[in-house]
Parts: C-alpha cells; structure tokens; sequence
C-alpha cells in the first residue's frame, strides 16, 4: 500500500495533474488541479451561480477553504447541518436539504491515483448524497488524500483520517486513543457506510478541483 504523506512538490503537482486526466476518463464534467487554496476558492466559487441552492456536509476542507461565506454574499442559500443549536428535527431538515439541493459541494475521504474516491460516514448522509441528488456534484479535495489504489485509499480513511476527525467530534472511540482503526464495536464508531465512487454518477453533473497542499483529513 502506498499512501501518499511527503510534503507536496512538483512530483505532487504531476500526480494531480495524472489524476484528473483519470477523473475525466470516469465520467466526470471537469477536473483541475489548482495549486492553491485561494486559487481553489476562486474557481470553485466561480463554477456555481449566483443565487442557487448549495448543500454542504460535515466537511472541513470547503470550510477551510472559505466557500460557505462566498457563496452566501452572493446570495447563494448555503443549506448545512454543522449547527449545534438546531433540533433534531432542524437537523433532520438540513440534511435532506443539503442532499435536495442545486449543487452539493463536499470533499473526499481518499482518492486514488486513477481517480477513483473512498467515502466513509457514520449517519450516511454524505456518501448517499455523493452516490445519488438532483443536483450537480462539485468535490473539492487536497493532494494529501491521494492513494494509490482504493486498498490504499481505505487504508488511509481508517487509520489516517478517522483518528484525527473522530477525536475532533468528541466520539470516545479506541482509534482516538490508539492512533488507528481498530475496526472496533463501539456505540460511537463513525466508520458504518463505505461508498467507493468507481466512476462519476450516472444523470449528474459531476466536477473535481485538487488543490496541491494538505486540506481536511
């Protein structure tokens, strides 16, 4: 398995560059790699109109990057769950809100080197939003998820990403402590629903921005 963890470099930017000529072979209807994250901002905010409906899952990297505030000064109705003041059933609303929405803009666990993506929720709310909507479909995903094939790109989920994201939510599961998956029994495992994105969706528009340097987890 090869995961990829060096510091991104030129042979990074010729790997991202390999991946989205990958991506449009599977189907999707653009595919960039954009070195930086201001420069990723501007393009992804550039790709969606004025004024549509936008949803948005629990996902660091579009936060990191500035794109919920963006969108909503240009009058964009941004739906998004990561509120802890609402009910649940606001909550519940949300989520079938962001899932109904013009254009669903999340980001991905893993992608491998023949752009193929790796998703793993706990509710399942994203990975059924990236698998089926009626809207169109923007990923936004930095060069520090790329793996080499989609054992790689598990791999890098459960014991790279989940560790970190579980702990940041306050779940008191052993991978928090361990450092990595323990493919445990918990009542608070998030790892439930594993979605691999072989190709783009059939009946949606589907793009992908890489940005070369490290983003969400």
């Amino acid at each position: 398995m090869d995961i990829l963890t060096a510091p991104l470099d030129e042979a990074s930017k010729t790997l991202g560059r390999k991946i989205c000529e990958s991506l449009l072979s599977n189907g999707y209807k653009s595919a960039v790699y954009i070195d930086t994250v201001s420069e990723a901002l501007q393009a992804a905010s550039d790709m969606i109109p004025d004024g549509v409906t936008v949803g948005v899952p629990g996902t660091v990297t579009v936060r990191q990057i500035g794109l919920i505030p963006k969108l909503e000064n240009r009058g964009c109705r941004v739906i998004h769950h990561w509120d802890p003041s609402l009910t649940p059933e606001e909550k519940l609303e949300r989520l079938i809100g962001e899932n109904a929405a013009d254009w669903f803009v999340t980001s991905s666990n893993a992608i491998t080197f023949d752009g193929k993506m790796v998703n793993i929720d706990g509710v399942g709310n994203r990975v059924a939003a990236i698998a089926w909507g009626p809207g169109k479909l923007l990923f936004v995903i930095g060069m520090n998820k790329a793996a080499r094939d989609v054992e790689s790109a598990i791999a890098r989920v459960r014991d790279v990403a989940a560790p970190p994201n579980s702990k940041r939510v306050g779940l008191g599961t052993p991978c928090t402590e361990l450092g990595h998956c323990d493919d445990c029994s918990s009542p608070q495992r998030a790892c439930r629903a594993v979605l691999i994105l072989e190709r783009a969706p059939f009946g949606r528009e589907a793009h992908v921005i890489l940005v070369g340097e490290a983003l969400g987890y």
